[in-house]
């Protein structure tokens, strides 16, 4: 079954690479979406794909790679919307 999670990740995620590394996972558990950086210092992020591949994606969000201190992950659930090809960093 296919779904979308929206997240929200705080803590040291900024500067440690938690978006490329989230991005080499997406990629790997084909999923789809994007992830940004906030102003606050979290990190934002939209993944779609097989629920699944999307919870392992959150799982990983949980501690993020190994220079990251993450305190706190959010999500919730969406319907899957299908508006996605690939994964993608983004800027803003």
């Amino acid at each position: 079954m296919k779904t979308r999670a929206h997240v929200f990740v705080a803590g040291r995620v900024q500067g440690v690479f938690f978006r490329s590394a989230t991005k080499h996972n997406a990629d790997r558990y084909n999923v789809k979406g994007w992830i940004r950086n906030l102003p606050d210092g979290g990190v934002e992020a939209v993944f779609e794909g097989e629920k699944e591949a999307v919870q392992k994606l959150i799982a990983f969000c949980k501690h993020g790679p190994s220079s990251a201190r993450v305190t706190n992950v959010d999500f919730t659930w969406e319907n899957f919307a299908g508006e996605f090809e690939s994964f993608k960093l983004r800027y803003s």
